[in-house]
């Protein structure tokens, strides 16, 4: 689904917090920084993580986010963490919302679309798209299992 979302010029939508979920966010920072350092490290950042999104980072997430802090500091400072906290929820939202719509068009509770369904899906919302648009599209998919919904990670 990531491949047709990217083909059909689906991109998540800037989003930010409420000020209840913001302050949330920084309540979550200041707890994890127990030392009052004025930065997460590398294993406050995991316990951040699984108090706000419920999961433990792998080892490559957590990696990826420790390179991309300021390298003149030990770890991440709270404007950084706000920034990767709302890009992580964005990206959460926007996968739910695919979701959702994949969902919708699966009317038979498959997990995957076939080229019937995938007819059906763009007759509704784009009733004057030609058939050939629509065979392109479904044909970037696995011809043996249709379009399949998307990871739920």
């Amino acid at each position: 689904m990531a491949m047709f979302c990217s083909q059909a010029g689906a991109r998540p939508r800037t989003w930010e917090a409420s000020p209840p979920e913001h302050k949330k966010w920084v309540e979550v920072f200041k707890a994890c920084d127990e030392d009052n350092k004025g930065y997460l490290s590398r294993e406050d950042f995991k316990v951040a993580v699984v108090m706000l999104f419920g999961y433990k980072p792998s080892k490559i997430e957590a990696d990826s986010v420790m390179s991309s802090v300021d390298p003149n500091t030990s770890g991440i400072r709270l404007k950084e963490f706000l920034d990767i906290v709302r890009k992580k929820k964005e990206a959460q939202l926007y996968r739910n919302e695919v979701r959702h719509i994949f969902t919708a068009f699966d009317r038979h509770y498959r997990g995957y679309l076939t080229l019937e369904d995938f007819k059906k899906a763009f007759k509704q919302v784009a009733p004057k798209l030609s058939e050939r648009i629509i065979l392109e599209v479904f044909s970037t998919t696995s011809p043996e299992a249709g379009l399949l919904i998307p990871d739920k990670n």
